[in-house]
């Protein structure tokens, strides 16, 4: 509309315009006589003047507009580098505090958290010294050194597998190996375990291996105990070196294979997520009794998921193509394997892997650096890591101390064993019989059906190795 109102403005003032110049030319031609061109030119002229006068007029009123129209926006300029001023004002205010409230938490927080690394500090020292009066303590009395049994143990392990009272476990299995063996040359030792073996007295030991930091018993590992003519116990590591040299490792393996299966069916009753790790050795994968202990392992494999092969690390390194031939056969069947008795940390866990190997069981010591680990590239902290990226988990072992608990948690290691939660207890015999509860009627029906199979490895852990 208002475009409009200038419009008919303009109209109306040219409109006026040739009417003044009009009237002009016509009082010039009849007042002064003038012929009717002259007194044209002369209303032409005055239209002429007219238009110019109006058109600086009107430009001077344009300027005069534009002018008070970019005061105005000078005037809002002002305004708002005025506000913009107060809030930059505002803003350093905030920030000031802000800053002085963060200086004042941390000069609070400085002075606690170096409490609390001096109280840390102080606590390793203190399990390392408690440590090391255990060591002098158990070296004065001459003992094994028997650690108590963790309090948040679960118990379905005790009502799986019974095991007797703590007191009735020898007290000296350090000093048995002396006392059995007394007297008997290398021919001898080998005689009697062999006959140990036939005569089944083998005895099983069942060790906890805990998650950490929780410490609940998530698996157990079978160990060997030799029982003398004299009622003296030998641990395997006293024996397996003569067991080895006389070619006993398969039937001996054939034993503690048949005894761990028939203890992870009584384990497996109570909890179906516990697991057991029983100890082979290279040479039972050689052995020409071998098809025996894979029809064995076929009759079992149910129960693969809960029972893990271990080798040694001096075994697995020195595997060749039979001992792989025979751990993919024990693969296919649905068995785990585990490595243990690390020396160094030189592992290829991607060929592991392959293999079907799960787990790694490293020493405590070793894995602090406290014995031989600069043999390696990998640094014991970024072990746990790497062997999670193939699937395997790292065990730490020979756990004895606090201490090590702490600085293991901060490699994160998930799972630990030693004398700090548990030493190993004996498996009472009754656990050992074989006998299934009528709960487990149905699967014990899928078994005895291959038991014309299986049997043969039991009655190959009782007459020999199967050699020629």
């Amino acid at each position: 509309m208002g475009f409009g109102m200038v419009r008919i403005s303009a109209i109306f003032i040219a409109v006026c315009m040739v009417l003044i110049a009009g009237s002009v030319g016509f009082v010039v031609y009849l007042r002064f006589g003038l012929t009717g061109a002259e007194s044209f030119l002369i209303g032409l002229g005055v239209l002429t003047a007219l238009a110019v006068y109006n058109a600086v007029a009107a430009r001077s009123r344009d300027r005069a507009e534009v002018s008070d129209q970019i005061a105005s926006i000078s005037r809002s300029s002002a305004d708002l580098a005025r506000q913009l001023a107060e809030f930059g004002r505002h803003l350093g205010t905030v920030e000031t505090k802000v800053h002085s409230v963060l200086d004042k938490a941390l000069a609070s927080a400085q002075p606690l958290a170096v409490e609390i690394e001096e109280l840390s500090t102080l606590v390793k020292h203190l399990a390392d010294s408690v440590a090391a009066h255990e060591a002098v303590l158990a070296g004065l009395s001459g003992k094994e050194r028997i650690a108590p049994v963790a309090p948040n143990m679960t118990a379905h392990a005790t009502a799986a597998v019974p095991m007797p009272d703590p007191a009735a476990a020898p007290a000296a299995l350090t000093a048995a190996r002396v006392a059995a063996f007394n007297g008997l040359d290398r021919d001898g030792v080998i005689a009697a375990i062999k006959g140990a073996i036939e005569g089944s007295k083998i005895e099983l030991y069942l060790q906890p291996i805990v998650t950490l930091p929780q410490r609940k018993v998530r698996y157990y590992e079978a160990l060997s105990r030799l029982k003398a003519d004299g009622g003296d116990l030998v641990a395997a590591a006293d024996f397996l070196k003569f067991a080895e040299a006389g070619g006993l490792m398969p039937q001996l393996d054939n034993l503690s294979v048949l005894r761990c299966v028939q203890v992870v069916r009584r384990l497996l009753l109570k909890n179906r997520d516990i697991g057991l790790f029983c100890n082979l050795s290279a040479a039972t994968l050689t052995d020409s009794g071998f098809p025996r202990f894979l029809e064995f392992a076929e009759a079992n494999r149910a129960i693969a998921p809960a029972l893990v092969f271990e080798f040694t690390q001096e075994a697995v390194r020195a595997m060749g193509p039979i001992e792989h031939e025979s751990l993919a056969a024990l693969a296919e069947r649905g068995f785990r394997f585990s490595m243990d008795n690390l020396t160094d940390l030189r592992v290829e866990p991607r060929e592991l892997n392959e293999r079907g190997f799960r787990f790694i069981k490293a020493p405590a010591a070793l894995l602090l650096n406290r014995v031989g680990a600069a043999s390696t590239d990998i640094h014991p902290a970024d072990l746990s890591d790497l062997l999670g990226r193939f699937g395997i988990d790292l065990i730490a072992e020979r756990i004895e101390a606090e201490g090590a608990v702490v600085d293991l948690l901060d490699y994160d290691v998930r799972f630990g064993q030693g004398f700090l939660f548990s030493p190993p207890r004996p498996v009472r015999p009754e656990a050992l019989q074989g006998a299934d509860t009528a709960n487990d009627a149905a699967e014990q029906a899928k078994r005895d059906a291959a038991a014309p199979r299986g049997a043969g490895l039991a009655q190959l852990a009782r007459t020999g190795s199967g050699r020629p």
